[in-house]
């Protein structure tokens, strides 16, 4: 029985790959071990959205193959699609396997134990098919991510993913409600749809397919055993009346939306080749709130793009002021080589980047508090996780619809859950914070 290590990189639809990729591997006997471990296979799947992911993949490759020199590396993924010359030449790498190939890792990997080569890389720009890829398992115990499309046609000036990873390709609705199907009875409540651009779902199918976003929601609203339906990052020109009012008669919704923002300039939303307005995007926030109650809305935010002047980074200050966030996730903007973005005039500096990053932090922090500040004294629903420990005490540690993280003393369950509260649906009150970022239940 062959040992195989692995290391994840990048986003959650890697995470969802790399789950599919063990479960075949499992499923052909080899054994499952942690990085860290001499394994006789390591496997790395690579990330690329910036320099300093192409920097951590590399890294990842070199310690597999300092930790064992015998030991077969095999580099997967974006950073592999994107520059394969690069990986090709890299004396760490033993095989690499681009995208829309990860579903024949096991196949490509023993033609290669056999000494036969295939090919493992193919022009992901120029095809037109779905990899299809199933799940009976994921690594987490209670939350299932389900992959639903691949591919951007955004092209963001900033980004390398369209070339990584192709044009838009969406799965079939059918394979989805499939694999759903499964993982409720295997235990899983809450799905959260992933993809790499999924307000693009369907727009590659005919209309007489059916295949849309809102379709594939209602369908899986309807599946019996669905708690939870949590969406990936939206874009923020999906959010019409007529999109909206649809959301709202899904019964398993998570109120929690996650729309990219980037700027709040209209001339750096411009640069950046985004196609909204500051504008349009309150526009879809508004409708957000005012059709669901306190729904939580998180969102993206790059400092320091190319040209970007005092006033125009004021005018992304002010504008996050006005939304009032329940989390931001903040970037400095890096050079990504092969983008438009990176031979942009007039790069900001680092120590400017860095004080901006610091400001839209603070506002963060104040946002971020008042929003979970509103469910002191309230009624919440909590999907529990896991066990941990916080200070000096054992705590059960879930999130509520809007995934806001909430804890509850492991010594206050006593008999009402001996077996312990993971993967349980549990109402409670909400009566402190245990912390900066975590509330505290009382059953």
């Amino acid at each position: 029985m062959k040992t195989v290590a692995y290391h994840n990189l990048g986003c959650k639809v890697n995470a969802y790959e790399m789950d599919v990729m063990l479960q075949a591997l499992r499923e052909q006997g080899y054994q499952i071990v942690p990085f860290e471990q001499k394994a006789d296979i390591y496997l790395v799947n690579t990330c690329t959205v910036t320099n300093i992911a192409d920097r951590k993949s590399r890294q990842m490759l070199h310690r597999a193959k300092k930790t064992n020199p015998d030991g077969l590396v095999i580099a997967i993924g974006c950073y592999v699609q994107a520059d394969t010359c690069a990986v090709a030449a890299d004396s760490a790498v033993d095989l690499l396997i681009g995208n829309n190939r990860k579903k024949d890792l096991v196949n490509i990997l023993e033609n290669y134990l056999s000494g036969v080569e295939q090919e493992s890389v193919i022009d992901i720009n120029h095809t037109q098919e779905y990899e299809e890829m199933r799940l009976t398992a994921t690594q987490e115990h209670t939350r299932a991510y389900i992959k639903i499309q691949d591919g951007c046609n955004q092209f963001c000036t900033y980004c390398m993913i369209p070339y990584a990873r192709g044009r838009v390709r969406s799965r079939r609705k059918s394979d989805v409600i499939e694999e759903i199907c499964g993982l409720v009875k295997a235990g899983y409540q809450e799905f959260v749809l992933t993809g790499i651009h999924i307000s693009s779902y369907g727009i590659d199918c005919t209309k007489k397919q059916g295949e849309s976003l809102i379709e594939l929601l209602k369908e899986i609203d309807e599946i019996e055993g669905v708690k939870r339906i949590r969406i990936g990052s939206l874009e923020p020109r999906i959010i019409t009346k007529e999109f909206v009012n649809s959301l709202t008669q899904l019964q398993h919704l998570c109120p929690h939306f996650h729309l990219s923002l980037q700027s709040g300039c209209e001339t750096v939303l411009k640069r950046m080749n985004r196609h909204y307005t500051p504008e349009e995007y309150l526009e879809s926030v508004t409708l957000l709130r005012n059709a669901f109650l306190h729904p939580a809305i998180t969102t993206d935010v790059i400092v320091g793009f190319p040209g970007e002047t005092q006033a125009e980074f004021d005018c992304t200050r002010q504008f996050v002021e006005t939304i009032q966030f329940y989390e931001m996730h903040l970037f400095k903007y890096s050079k990504r080589k092969g983008t438009k973005a990176a031979v942009m005039p007039n790069q900001v500096s680092e120590e400017i980047k860095v004080h901006r990053s610091a400001s839209l932090q603070a506002i963060d922090e104040i946002a971020s508090k008042a929003f979970r500040t509103y469910y002191l004294g309230k009624m919440v629903e909590v999907l529990f996780e896991e066990k941990r420990r916080i200070g000096e005490q054992d705590y059960w540690i879930g999130h509520t619809k809007e995934y806001v993280k909430v804890a509850v003393a492991a010594q206050q369950i006593g008999t009402i859950a001996p077996e312990g509260l993971q993967n349980r649906l549990i109402l409670g009150k909400i009566k402190d914070f245990l912390n900066h970022d975590i509330l505290l239940m009382d059953l």
